[in-house]
């Protein structure tokens, strides 16, 4: 041993939750007695849109990609046994995080716990869901009144958790780049901050309080000189921002804090053993700058670009971060990249364009007036499309994908189907009897009671919070608590960003685009038509719809007429669009685990319809068994995130409307 202090090691969290909430329970019970330090809740995607087991739109999406939480019941069976007081939860709960922060609080005071002791953090930010994530409810005034209230509220109530963590993870996702990355979410934050001051219900001298509250969530990719240089750039400009803008003095309130989860964009299906040295390398992007390193960090599974992780797939991300942190000399020393030259020309490189993007936006009204206005969104399908285009054409190297493709027989996936693990069909069925059972055992009268006040508060200008902390008491749902507030507010559909995205890759003659746009047009002439139609759509409530985008604006580009709605919508609308837009294929994206219901849904209303004549493609993260299902089921073709040539996609879907049409095959050019 070197005998130097080591520094005490981030918070160790895996995101997780599945099936139900006793499954959930057990998962992190294992998870914590392996030496994980923090809880990460995934929760699923009906609770994270403000919908019951039992509405129509969560129909094959229920405990899929996280634990539903339909009451406070389930809230009691997911933290059984673990005591809240002790723990540091993370819950990535946005629309819906004033509902759960409820649940929660009400669950630690059941367990005996002081809520001034709870420490956690709600995700709660509503701006990177309207860019990248796709899970939001309500218009952007009404929820950052809700993230007003619960931040005002957990300052005098719940002083030691975060009610909102500025999340640049899903903006990475989405095709940021490291400006893009800190420009938006500092200008996020300006814009809570804003709001809460705005809105006095915080005293002036506790506004270092709300600033000391904030903290974020950042992707880290594997460019992790980058990605590091990117969190000291992070750093220096919440300092400024907080000091200047809002004349925090106090240091210690100034300072960024921020946890991580490695990016799993990166990860890929193909060779995904690759993704192991990937994970790591991303960590260290984190982890190596003592003054720039992360409170907590998270590391996705190596497996999830296949499926959903097992146990074992989890605790092997636990161990390497144990490993880096225990094994390792890593936390015994300052920070080594203290006085390089190197360092700091890039650090200073990102402030400075990351402030220009800062100003522009601000200049825009601010962030809610930059995501109407659809700017955000269609500068992230712009800088996404660069991207795959980058990776299409070589320039970015991705190993086993684009390079180095040739690869031996995979032992660890030598059995892809019993390499991720499944939600068991019949638990969706299970969860809504067990929600019908909790409706017919509860105080009726006191959850009406509690709802109507709720309406109450919405309406006028009250603090939402103790109303919602009510509702939580009385038994009222999440689909309950979530419609009583669309009633007040509404419901938002984002700017899809697909008409305004520029030319990503360009079609001069003998490129494959161009190539693909002559095969388009040749087939639109054959059906006596102007111009190919194709609906992309996303059934159910995935709302990560970057691969959807990117298909829509490349088969823009190829000659295509598009048709995209955007997100969250149910096989019923989607079909009924494309009898009513007359198109010539239907290409359905889900990357939630709710093909198998959905997308054959989508084929038979068709063919009820007598629409034959359309052929249905599938996209999204399904198994081998799943993909094989489908297109014995009819589909035409499965695509999954290994057939990364998207300019290759169009052109199968032009293939596929011939043959659906009973066109003669085009030869394709050697």
């Amino acid at each position: 041993m070197s005998g130097r202090h080591k520094d005490r090691p981030w918070l160790m969290r895996t995101y997780a939750g599945h099936s139900t909430a006793e499954a959930s329970n057990e998962l992190y019970r294992r998870n914590l007695a392996k030496g994980q330090t923090g809880l990460s809740v995934a929760f699923d995607l009906p609770t994270q849109t403000g919908y019951d087991p039992d509405h129509v739109l969560a129909r094959g999406e229920v405990g899929r990609v996280g634990v539903p939480v339909s009451h406070l019941g389930d809230m009691r069976r997911l933290f059984q046994d673990i005591p809240l007081e002790q723990m540091n939860t993370s819950m990535t709960i946005n629309a819906t995080a004033m509902w759960l922060l409820a649940l929660y609080q009400v669950v630690a005071e059941e367990q005996g716990a002081d809520p001034a002791r709870l420490q956690g953090t709600t995700q709660n930010d509503i701006v990177k869901e309207y860019l990248s994530r796709g899970t939001h409810v309500f218009p952007p005034g009404p929820s950052l009144r809700l993230t007003t209230d619960m931040i005002a509220y957990t300052v005098g109530r719940v002083p030691r958790w975060n009610p909102i963590n500025i999340c640049s993870y899903h903006l990475q996702e989405a095709g940021a780049t490291p400006v893009q990355e800190i420009a938006y979410a500092m200008s996020t934050a300006i814009a809570v901050l804003d709001a809460v001051r705005a809105s006095g219900q915080v005293p002036e001298e506790r506004f270092g309080d709300v600033v000391a509250r904030i903290s974020f969530f950042v992707n880290a990719g594997v460019r992790f000189i980058e990605e590091m240089c990117k969190m000291r750039a992070f750093g220096r400009i919440w300092d400024q921002v907080t000091r200047e803008r809002y004349g925090i003095e106090n240091s210690k309130q100034r300072r960024f804090r921020y946890g991580v989860q490695v990016n799993s964009l990166g990860l890929t299906e193909a060779q995904p053993e690759n993704n192991v040295q990937r994970i790591v390398l991303e960590m260290l992007a984190v982890t190596l700058s003592k003054d720039a390193r992360a409170r907590a960090v998270q590391l996705p599974a190596w497996n999830e670009a296949l499926g959903l992780p097992r146990p074992w797939d989890q605790q092997w991300s636990l161990r390497i971060q144990q490993v880096l942190a225990h094994e390792s000399d890593l936390l015994e020393y300052e920070d080594i990249f203290a006085g390089s030259r190197v360092i700091e020309a890039k650090v200073g490189e990102l402030v400075t364009a990351s402030l220009a993007e800062m100003d522009r936006i601000q200049e825009m009204g601010g962030a809610m007036a930059a995501v109407e206005s659809g700017y955000l969104k269609s500068e992230l399908v712009s800088s996404h499309a660069a991207r795959r285009a980058r990776i299409e054409g070589g320039e970015e190297k991705i190993v086993g994908v684009n390079v180095y493709e040739s690869t031996e027989p995979n032992p660890l996936t030598a059995d892809l189907d019993a390499a991720i693990m499944t939600v068991d069909p019949a638990n969706e069925s299970r969860v809504v009897a067990a929600l019908h059972a909790w409706r017919d055992d509860r105080d009726e009268a006191r959850a009406s009671e509690a709802l109507a006040a709720l309406k109450k508060a919405a309406a006028g200008t009250a603090n939402m919070m103790e109303a919602t902390v009510e509702c939580a008491r009385a038994g009222v749902t999440t689909g309950e608590w979530a419609w009583a507030l669309r009633d007040v507010f509404g419901e938002f559909r984002a700017p899809t960003g697909v008409s305004s995205a520029p030319l990503a890759v360009t079609a001069e003659p003998g490129t494959p685009l161009a190539l693909v746009r002559e095969r388009a047009a040749r087939t639109a002439a054959d059906l006596g038509v102007g111009r190919l139609r194709l609906l992309v759509g996303k059934p159910g409530l995935d709302g990560h719809s970057n691969g959807a985008e990117q298909i829509a604006v490349r088969a823009r580009d190829a000659g295509f007429e598009v048709v995209y709605q955007g997100i969250r919508l149910t096989p019923e609308q989607i079909t009924d669009a494309a009898l009513a837009e007359d198109v010539h294929c239907v290409g359905l994206s889900v990357l939630s685990g709710s093909h198998a219901e959905l997308v054959p849904d989508v084929l038979t209303r068709l063919r009820e319809a007598g629409a034959t004549d359309i052929p249905v493609i599938a996209g999204g993260i399904i198994p081998p068994a799943d993909a094989r299902a489908l297109v014995e089921a009819g589909v035409a073709a499965v695509f999954t995130p290994k057939d990364f040539g998207i300019t290759e996609i169009i052109g199968r879907i032009v293939d596929e409307i011939r043959t659906a049409n009973k066109l003669d095959p085009l030869e394709v050019p050697a």
